[in-house]
């Protein structure tokens, strides 16, 4: 075939720009969405997770997919975002999935259940171990999808008003608690209350709770909880290495171009590299300064931590034997950490410990 025919039958002009030009108009639409998330904008590190995944849509598809990002009580309080996204009131939120653990416990596990993995294995098992694909089976039945979006690292076991040395301390204690873990410290005589984090202070200030956790050292102190509440005790064990994830309504993300779910998709990534990388670079200043400031940092005794261990073991296995969706995932879960451990104990603890012994000064 002569060029001139080539070119004459493809309609390929200089450079490829004849059909290059509008191929790439066509499969990239202008889209607007809106994400609502469940923290307030002053945790510029949660919240921030939200903006730089909007940004990163942004900046790689030239502004024509855009995501308009609010913050918690703009559009709907904290604790409704995935309601928000189900019925199509937005098209994303950006949430902690065990918020919603009254739907169904098997919500705990697109975040952390107690005593689950570490930061790191959290993630192996979503995006590599089987997680995201058995969580988003879950997620399916109530019209939703998820993405990683974020990650706070191994947070904090939060802000008491009095020190706590014994289970029998636990016994009446009101605690805010996200999530389900609050049933494991139920069954210890402990009162869990489920509050968004703009309500925290309040509620502690006003002895309405006697304790609260929320994240760590960094977003603690923008909330001020230091000033009401001196003790500040470790670690989180609720929460060893928990996932943000952003939740899209089902038929928004099927109805996108498959390019833009990538697009979407890595943004998430994005975000949450810069959302861990963000909490290891402020956390430890922020710690100092609050132990400057007269915070009195605290260790859970061996006694509460055994027992907390033992409670969770316990209740998971009960739901386990009546709740299928929880089960399948907490196998899964399961069977990545156990194998997960063996390597950190081989490698990384031994690693980590040596150097936090030589690295204090």
């Amino acid at each position: 075939m002569k060029r001139r025919d080539f070119i004459k039958a493809t309609g390929i002009g200089v450079a490829g720009a004849t059909i290059a030009a509008p191929a790439i108009a066509q499969s990239a639409p202008e889209i607007k969405w809106r994400l609502t998330a469940s923290w307030p904008k002053s945790l510029d590190t949660l919240y921030g997770g939200a903006e730089m995944l909007a940004k990163s849509v942004a900046e790689a598809t030239d502004n024509k997919f855009q995501i308009q990002v609010f913050a918690a009580g703009e559009i709907v309080p904290g604790l409704q975002v995935l309601d928000a996204v189900q019925n199509g009131t937005v098209e994303m939120g950006h949430t902690a999935s065990y918020y919603y653990f009254g739907k169904d416990p098997t919500f705990g596990f697109g975040t952390s259940i107690s005593f689950g993995p570490n930061q790191r294995l959290n993630q192996g098992w979503y995006t590599l171990g089987g997680g995201k694909e058995v969580l988003n089976e879950f997620y399916k039945n109530y019209n939703v999808v998820s993405l990683l979006a974020g990650n706070t690292g191994c947070q904090m076991g939060g802000w008491f008003r009095r020190e706590i040395k014994t289970v029998d301390d636990l016994n009446g204690l009101k605690f805010r608690i996200g999530g389900f873990p609050g049933r494991v410290l139920q069954k210890l005589g402990a009162v869990p209350q489920q509050i968004a984090g703009g309500d925290i202070y309040p509620a502690l200030e006003k002895g309405t709770i006697d304790a609260a956790e929320w994240v760590g050292p960094y977003d603690d102190e923008k909330l001020g909880f230091y000033k009401v509440a001196p003790h500040y005790y470790y670690p989180g064990w609720w929460e060893g290495g928990p996932i943000v994830l952003a939740f899209v309504n089902l038929d928004k993300w099927n109805a996108l171009p498959k390019h833009y779910r990538a697009v979407l998709e890595q943004a998430g990534n994005h975000a949450n590299t810069w959302m861990m990388a963000k909490y290891d670079l402020l956390n430890p200043p922020a710690l100092r300064r609050l132990l400057a400031g007269g915070t009195k940092l605290h260790g859970f005794s061996p006694e509460i931590m055994e027992a907390c261990f033992k409670s969770a073991r316990e209740l998971h296995d009960e739901i386990a034997t009546t709740n299928a969706s929880f089960k399948k995932v907490y196998d899964s879960m399961n069977t990545f950490m156990n194998n997960g451990y063996q390597w950190f104990q081989v490698a990384e603890l031994g690693y980590d410990s040596f150097m936090a012994r030589h690295l204090r000064g």
